[in-house]
């Protein structure tokens, strides 16, 4: 038995025999041979390049049906690179002026541009070298008519190995037979990891040993809590494995238990337990774990998929579809968060240093009103067909929720004008996610009926830590003595003006932030559809 330590990427465990993605064959790779007609090597690689972008909105599709929008985006951001203005243009000068074959273009600036990448001291920028290297890959496979294929003929359960996986070949696999993944590379934060988490596939990355193609149908067991794997292992390590993965059964079981039972402590207190969506047709998850309605519906994924601006029409369908499912439940329309990590090419936004805390959200929506107001129509257009509310993000001063309620108001008055239903008594609410709006949340909360902390940004812009930065991962930290104290001065200050105050973002589920959130007064939690039941049970545990 050979035991291997990585990072744990995905929670679960996994026993199954070892399927490893093979080496490129020699003989695929390309030789950067000349070509005598430059112009024919450029409509070559234009309709390679059609077929691809065709190909990744397909897998976008798939992965919108089968996972979520979010995963999705992943596809469309790689849509996006293929077409990149620098990326092509490099391509296309190695064919017009150096005469390279379209194959040898696509090869040498797929490196260039990757090498390009990992120099840089982002690390955020240098994960990005493998989507660039998966694009080119995929580009090659079609100018030299090969497909990626090596696992689409699954027919048993299996642990994938690998040096690294790109999100196209992850989510091409067939995930009935896909027990969980090692990579030797890789990073908690890829793609990849972010997928195997949505699909509830347990994965271990940074090995530091590729597991090859000689382990192939040979027994792994992967520990995807503590990162451990076993290779070849034995009788006392199997039966390990089978306690564990018995509890995880029994544990899944359990949570069915808590469905149709209110959170509330045992001292009485009551939390309103919400579930995060990115599209109308995440509902069935909401509903199949009993979330008591959706706390942050990140419209910006209704902007994200598209080729251009969604029209008032097909924003409404999509909210009204929404909140018709609820049946009742209170549904958050949080109004567009574009821009810092969420960019979207019709939107033309200026390209800029330090995104995150750029040109971005309510800053777009105030400065550009006819894209705020298409959709502030929709969401009040929608409100007659359910408890639908609207809640506005990055806010900064009172000013901006001034010209916010403004903008809404006028948006009331012409719909009144045209005779065409709303609620005008719709909530409104502001995302408390800067520590500028968590200092003056007394004063923010004599304007609204609401507060949603979204923890997550409130986290990086508090302790200047980058989210995207995987070095500064384990400083990013909820729990920091500051984070809490604006958390905690939000919610009083939410209470004193008698409204009420929930958590949004990856700490409103830890476990071990919970206890600390109801003893401060919480009011509503929001989270990932999967987590709502674990927190009931929690919740209802405690004094």
């Amino acid at each position: 038995m050979i035991i291997l330590k990585g990072k744990a990427a995905s929670a679960g465990i996994a026993v199954a025999p070892i399927l490893a993605k093979p080496d490129e064959d020699d003989e695929d790779r390309v030789s950067l041979l000349t070509s005598l007609n430059p112009e024919a090597e450029l409509v070559r690689f234009r309709q390679a390049q059609e077929k691809v972008i065709a190909h990744l909105g397909q897998l976008a599709e798939k992965t919108r049906r089968e996972i979520g929008d979010e995963e999705a985006g992943i596809f469309e951001t790689h849509q996006m690179m293929v077409q990149d203005p620098d990326y092509v243009d490099m391509i296309e000068t190695l064919m017009l002026q150096n005469h390279l074959t379209a194959e040898g273009a696509v090869e040498r600036a797929g490196e260039q541009f990757a090498a390009m990448l990992e120099s840089m001291d982002d690390d955020y920028m240098k994960a990005r070298a493998t989507d660039v290297r998966d694009i080119s890959s995929q580009i090659l496979k079609v100018l030299m008519a090969k497909n990626s294929d090596w696992a689409s003929h699954l027919h048993q359960p299996v642990i994938i190995c690998a040096d690294d996986l790109t999100p196209s070949e992850t989510v091409q696999l067939d995930k009935k037979y896909i027990m969980g993944f090692v990579t030797s590379g890789g990073s908690a934060n890829s793609h990849t990891a972010i997928l195997a988490r949505t699909m509830g596939i347990p994965a271990i990355v940074h090995t530091d040993k590729l597991i090859g193609e000689d382990w192939n149908g040979k027994l792994a067991a992967i520990d995807g809590l503590t990162g451990t794997v076993y290779l070849d292992p034995d009788e006392q390590v199997l039966s390990v494995m089978k306690d564990k993965i018995q509890a995880e059964e029994e544990g899944k079981e359990n949570l069915n238990a808590f469905k149709g039972l209110e959170t509330v402590t045992k001292s009485g207190h009551r939390i309103a337990l919400y579930a995060n969506i990115g599209q109308e047709g995440d509902m069935p998850l909401v509903l199949s774990n009993d979330a008591e309605g959706v706390g942050l519906f990140r419209s910006e994924f209704l902007y994200l998929r598209r080729d251009d601006f969604p029209t008032e029409e097909e924003l409404f369908q999509a909210y009204r579809a929404g909140a018709e499912a609820l049946q009742g439940r209170k549904m958050i329309i949080r109004t567009l968060d574009i821009g810092a990590d969420k960019r979207v090419g019709y939107f033309h936004l200026p390209e800029e240093e330090n995104p995150a805390m750029g040109y971005r959200a309510i800053r777009i929506c105030l400065r550009q009103p006819e894209i705020f107001n298409t959709q502030l129509r929709a969401i009040l257009r929608a409100s007659a067909y359910g408890n639908v509310v609207v809640m506005f993000p990055m806010i900064i001063s009172l000013e901006e929720v001034r010209a916010a309620k403004k903008r809404l108001n006028e948006a009331k008055a012409k719909l009144a004008e045209e005779g065409i239903r709303f609620n005008p008594d719709l909530e409104v609410g502001i995302m408390i996610e800067t520590p500028a709006s968590a200092v003056i949340s007394d004063e923010l909360a004599q304007e609204v009926d609401f507060f949603s902390i979204g923890t997550n940004d409130l986290v990086q812009y508090t302790l200047a830590v980058d989210r995207q930065n995987a070095m500064l991962e384990e400083m990013a930290k909820a729990g920091h003595p500051a984070v809490l104290r604006l958390i905690r001065k939000t919610i009083r200050a939410g209470h004193d003006a008698g409204i009420w105050v929930g958590i949004c973002g990856e700490a409103a589920a830890d476990p071990d932030l919970i206890p600390i959130f109801v003893d401060m007064g919480v009011d509503e939690l929001s989270m990932s559809s999967s987590k709502v039941l674990q927190t009931r049970k929690l919740i209802r545990s405690l004094t």
